[in-house]
């Protein structure tokens, strides 16, 4: 059994899903750990109800009492770290959510973690993980034509979600360092995919044409990054617990740097084609608006290290994935109007709306 913080958001909901359809890894169970915050949605994972695999608990990775509980019941052999809150512009608007979640969250499961470890015998012990998942943001911003982040990048976070991630990551290295926890970590690039929810850029452009609705791009639009396909997302992470080095960190990236706007005018012309507007085509509500404080220009990943040391490779091309995506969100226009609340209404007000948009 394996335990995972945050499995009813986008990336761990993914995770979850894969795991226990993968030839691999279904027939071990999961305790999934979520909040449910505005960003975690029981109805991704309405395919495992009746599933005796998956065990969903709603709990905080602050409380303590709550993790050793879960800990000393369930035995999990690994715990799988997703749990963050994880919008660089939400951290602008109200920063202190980021530090307590991000910083005081992974700290508290640390130390549950290294108290259930330490009761462990010692041949679960030697086989037992932490695995943290992380973000590229921790490595600042590149200048055009600089090379791709490397694992021993120097940490730079311009904002304060990526200054809270990167807290935690060095609570995660120092407690491996410090006490021997056995732990891995893992910085992905941006991801994109079915359950993402649309208040990042690709769901955003998404829902909003569909609607008619502005289409806001900050700036000039050249702001780039390296996109990765969740389900590729899924399997790296399965690789770098299964085989990773105890004590090291692995970037996850899908070879795949975008201009924002280049993201909008591909999922224009892929609505154009899958779904056409009789008002015309969508890139006429492409708008550009103020830009956010701090907006890093570009982030890369070489992910050389993983494939060297464990095989792993994206599965997906951008214009693979890109267009299973959009097709996802038109098929799954009920999941959409959900998660589209009276909160992301306001949301949107006040990041977008405010900006020109």
């Amino acid at each position: 059994m394996i335990l995972v913080t945050g499995g009813a958001g986008f990336i761990g909901s993914n995770f979850v899903l894969d795991w226990l359809e993968h030839p691999q890894t279904r027939d071990e169970a999961v305790v999934n750990l979520d909040a449910l915050t505005y960003a975690g949605n029981l109805r991704n994972l309405e395919s495992l109800q009746g599933n005796a695999k998956h065990v969903f608990v709603r709990g905080d990775i602050c409380d303590r009492e709550l993790m050793d509980r879960l800990l000393e019941q369930h035995r999990p052999r690994a715990i799988v770290h997703f749990a963050a809150e994880s919008h660089v512009d939400r951290s602008i608007h109200g920063p202190g959510e980021f530090m307590r979640t991000n910083v005081q969250g992974t700290f508290t499961l640390l130390e549950a973690a290294r108290a259930h470890w330490a009761s462990l015998p010692e041949s679960e012990r030697s086989a037992f993980r932490f695995h943290h998942v992380s973000t590229d943001e921790v490595y600042g911003s590149l200048a055009p034509g600089a090379p791709a982040f490397t694992e021993t990048h120097p940490y730079e976070p311009n904002s304060p979600y990526s200054a809270s991630k990167a807290a935690s990551d060095h609570l995660v290295r120092a407690w491996h360092h410090t006490y021997g926890l056995p732990v891995v970590t893992t910085n992905c690039s941006n991801n994109y995919g079915p359950y993402h929810f649309p208040e990042k850029l690709i769901p955003l452009m998404i829902v909003n044409a569909l609607a008619g609705k502005p289409l806001p791009v900050y700036g000039d639009g050249q702001q780039i990054r390296d996109w990765l396909y969740v389900k590729d997302h899924c399997s790296g992470i399965r690789a770098v617990l299964q085989g990773g080095r105890l004590g090291e960190t692995y970037n996850i990236g899908g070879w795949n740097e975008q201009a924002n706007i280049d993201i909008v005018k591909t999922i224009c012309a892929l609505l154009d084609e899958l779904r056409p507007d009789p008002a015309g085509a969508y890139a006429r509500l492409i708008t550009h608006v103020a830009d956010r404080p701090g907006h890093d220009r570009r982030y890369a990943i070489d992910a050389r290290k993983i494939e060297r040391e464990l095989g792993w490779r994206p599965a997906e091309t951008f214009e693979s994935g890109i267009r299973k995506t959009v097709q996802w969100y038109l098929d799954h226009a009920e999941w959409v109007a959900e998660m589209q609340s009276g909160e992301y209404r306001e949301w949107l007000e006040t990041n977008y709306v405010q900006r020109g948009a």
